[in-house]
């Protein structure tokens, strides 16, 4: 593969661009890689380049927008619910996405989870049913948008738990837009459950120490009624990665980062954006060195074979630069 300090090899375009980035809320890793590849496209494009990056919820809104042309280049997570954008299924049902295509992942290991104040004395999903406590649940949003809420809320009902069931308890729902502004709801003992991802950061590691948190394992059926209906994917969260959680626990995937076009980008400016994402990665890995790998956001060292490897079709132009690498065949 060639190197990125190789001027000879550098695609350039004689051309300007003026190019629409969706990033995230305005303030986390979406907006940080946007940054990144502005910067890097913009050098290899003739003066008068022009890069935007739009904030938006981060959610089923980001590749929706791509598909329909209003912008051209967005980033998205899970990757898992991918190949239901193109298909209109679940969060994007009756509005197939077929003409999205990828550049490339970008690994990062995240997983959906849940956890409970431990004066319930709760330890299963099992006994949370059966001792049905008048908890206050924080979590995301289901609005049709939100991709975090959406998958909280199908993880909920999958454990055989909806908010009618809650409030039946006594019990209600909390919700917000971003991760961080649930998990600070139990870090600062707003509320006494949570349901979240993002969970490698400093928020949910002070949550934990403050609270001394309880993790309830996904139960195996509710992962597999997910992964048969959804084709969202089981993980685990290995023994201590949180202070107190002795055990490995089982969780709900929600991994990775996709870089998203649409299939109509031009195919040197496709090829142009992959051979950024791929050949300077360098740079956007020091931006997260400093955090040790099992905690960082965005996963370290990034490898050229699984940035290539995408549950969607690659944009035509991103194809010519991995094979051209030699990264794919």
């Amino acid at each position: 593969m060639a190197s990125a300090t190789d001027r000879q090899v550098q695609p350039q375009l004689d051309r300007s661009v003026h190019l629409n980035f969706t990033g995230d809320w305005g303030q986390a890793n979406f907006h940080r890689i946007c940054s990144w590849l502005c910067q890097e496209v913009c050098d290899r494009t003739a003066k008068g380049s022009r890069v935007g990056i739009w904030n938006l919820i981060a959610g089923a809104d980001s590749p929706i927008a791509v598909s329909k042309g209003e912008m051209d280049l967005c980033i998205a997570t899970p990757v898992q619910m991918l190949p239901g954008a193109l298909a209109g299924e679940g969060i994007f049902e009756g509005n197939p996405l077929p003409r999205l295509r990828t550049l490339a992942i970008l690994p990062q290991t995240d997983r959906m989870v849940f956890a409970i104040d431990p004066k319930y004395g709760i330890t299963s999903f099992e006994e949370l049913r059966q001792k049905k406590p008048p908890i206050t649940l924080a979590t995301s949003e289901d609005d049709g948008v939100n991709l975090i809420g959406y998958t909280a809320a199908r993880y909920l009902e999958a454990h055989g738990i909806d908010r009618a069931t809650l409030e039946s308890w006594g019990g209600h729902l909390v919700t917000d837009t971003r991760p961080e502004q649930s998990v600070f709801r139990m870090r600062d003992g707003e509320v006494d459950a949570l349901l979240q991802e993002a969970y490698m950061t400093p928020w949910w590691r002070d949550a934990v120490a403050r609270r001394s948190l309880t993790f309830l394992p996904a139960e195996s059926a509710a992962l597999t009624k997910l992964e048969e209906q959804y084709g969202w994917q089981r993980a685990t969260i290995p023994a201590n990665f949180w202070e107190g959680q002795t055990e490995a626990l089982a969780a709900l995937n929600f991994s990775d980062f996709a870089v998203l076009v649409r299939d109509d980008m031009p195919e040197d400016l496709a090829h142009l954006l992959t051979w950024c994402l791929v050949e300077t990665r360098e740079v956007i890995e020091q931006q997260f060195r400093h955090i040790p790998p099992e905690h960082s956001p965005l996963s370290y060292p990034l490898e050229p074979k699984r940035m290539a490897a995408s549950p969607i079709p690659l944009h035509p132009g991103a194809a010519r630069y991995y094979k051209e690498a030699g990264v794919i065949g």
